[in-house]
């Protein structure tokens, strides 16, 4: 299986770690979710396109943390229910936890 392209991020989505170290596949976590928490719509196509639809969405659904309108976007791209995401949750439980 060949090598699949690095996908190309806008810099300033890793603003605080070393964007030429980052190793896209040991952290794809990471990646997805900072691309969907910082990214455009052209960083997120590249995070889809690079990982799967079924890598992302996978990633989305058990984040710990993504900002609200960030939250619906995401389950407008992976098309699932907003009340299917960890972070939905863990909001509901502890709701005076993020008050932006």
């Amino acid at each position: 299986m060949a090598d699949k392209l690095k996908p190309i991020f806008n810099n300033r989505i890793f603003w605080d770690v070393d964007f030429e170290k980052i190793n896209y596949d040991t952290k794809a976590n990471f990646v997805i979710e900072r691309v969907f928490e910082r990214g455009d719509v052209e960083d997120i196509r590249n995070c889809r396109r690079y990982y799967g639809d079924e890598k992302v969405a996978k990633v989305l659904l058990n984040a710990k943390f993504l900002p609200e309108t960030r939250m619906y976007l995401a389950s407008a791209v992976i098309n699932k229910p907003i009340t299917e995401f960890r972070c939905y949750k863990l909001r509901q439980l502890n709701p005076g936890l993020f008050p932006y």
